[in-house]
């Protein structure tokens, strides 16, 4: 089976594993503040918080800018589940805003239209979350613009696209956000096997995070609401959770940031290559990149052909060794959100794409006869 993704793992990324299982520091050593400044200084960010997964840098992130019982965020139906997730985890309300059939990515022209309605209504989101979808960033100086003139805060969903660029920005910068957040889950660009991390340039949102990340823990005497009478006395100063990343992982995490630029580069031929051979197929490529670069984590075709089924052809590809999958069922319709009153039909466009969409195989170590393999079969899946 030619698997959707894969991780790539070099002999340094082992030698930088075993070094700290012969260390002194199995976790809360000195690696994990190390890889905190690699990534924020690739990206250009002033600081990074790293956790245990892209699921709790999101969860922490949206406690740190104060998102709980009564507010509301807002994101795109076409993520993974935890987008959404994060704000219900805070007590908070989640909507959804359509996407562009295009990019996929959030609309900035339902996000403009949802405004409009939701400044009537005298229901503003708290917090909006767009997601750059396949690694392919949003528009946003776009959203960020709406955001402010609305007074709200934006998390960007940096899951799929640490090493994507804009203009002159790196996704993780934080120009027009308040906080990004990457996943280095094994099938992403980097990975640290599992774990996350919150990017921001803001000192105090990074405290925040911080004592969110560890148990609310507060061990700066600097900081205390009263004066220690040791050097032993920690204060629990929130109600934090064991979000820690380990050093194990952070070194992977390191040693693999090192090659982090030929990870992206890799992916991009590939996508490319794919661009033109599947150019005489019956499926919706994605969206020409204008001024910016895709990390490319996914690469997603729509069928295009009344003939088949996306069933039909996922259920063909994996008879023949294709690893396809489906990147996403829309949130909205998942049963734990149908009871909240979401239903089928209420965002079209989303619908539409999960209707017909398909990930094809795409990771550094695929080779050329395996993607020969997957156009081919792909085109034989389709005929």
């Amino acid at each position: 089976m030619i698997p959707y993704g894969r991780q790539d793992i070099a002999q340094e990324d082992v030698d930088a594993v075993e070094a700290v299982l012969r260390s002194d520091f199995l976790t809360q050593g000195p690696a994990v503040p190390a890889f905190e400044k690699a990534v924020a200084e690739h990206v250009g960010a002033r600081h990074g918080v790293a956790v245990n997964s892209a699921t709790s840098a999101l969860h922490i992130a949206c406690l740190a800018l104060g998102l709980g019982p009564g507010d509301l965020l807002w994101t795109v139906p076409i993520t993974f589940l935890a987008s959404a997730n994060c704000a219900r985890y805070c007590g908070a309300d989640v909507e959804f805003v359509d996407i562009d059939p295009a990019s996929r990515n959030m609309s900035v022209e339902r996000l403009a239209e949802k405004f409009e309605a939701a400044a009537k209504a005298g229901r503003l989101p708290k917090i909006v979350m767009p997601v750059h979808f396949t690694g392919r960033p949003c528009d946003m100086p776009a959203i960020r613009a709406l955001c402010q003139r609305y007074g709200c805060f934006v998390i960007e969903d940096a899951s799929h696209a640490v090493g994507a660029r804009y203009g002159a920005h790196r996704i993780g910068d934080c120009a027009h956000s308040d906080i990004t957040v990457f996943s280095f889950h094994p099938v992403k660009i980097v990975t640290s096997a599992e774990g996350g991390m919150a990017m921001t340039n803001d000192a105090e949102l990074a405290r925040r995070m911080q004592l969110y990340r560890s148990h609310g823990m507060e061990r700066d005497p600097a900081r205390f609401t009263e004066p220690p009478e040791g050097d032993w006395i920690y204060e629990m100063q929130v109600l934090g959770f064991n979000y820690r990343m380990t050093d194990m992982q952070a070194a992977l995490g390191l040693s693999q940031m090192k090659r982090i630029d030929g990870f992206v580069a890799t992916r991009d031929r590939l996508a490319r290559r794919y661009d033109d051979a599947l150019a005489a197929l019956p499926v919706i490529r994605p969206a020409p990149l204008d001024g910016m670069t895709s990390a490319w984590h996914l690469y997603v075709v729509e069928i295009d052909t009344p003939r088949k089924t996306r069933a039909e052809v996922h259920a063909t590809l994996r008879g023949a060794g294709i690893g396809v999958a489906v990147h996403y069922i829309p949130v909205h319709v998942q049963p734990y959100y149908r009871a909240l009153g979401f239903r089928q039909g209420d965002f079209p466009a989303s619908e539409r794409y999960y209707a017909r969409t398909l990930s094809l195989p795409l990771f550094p170590g695929l080779t050329s006869a395996q993607q020969d393999k997957v156009v081919d079969e792909l085109g034989r899946a389709l005929a």
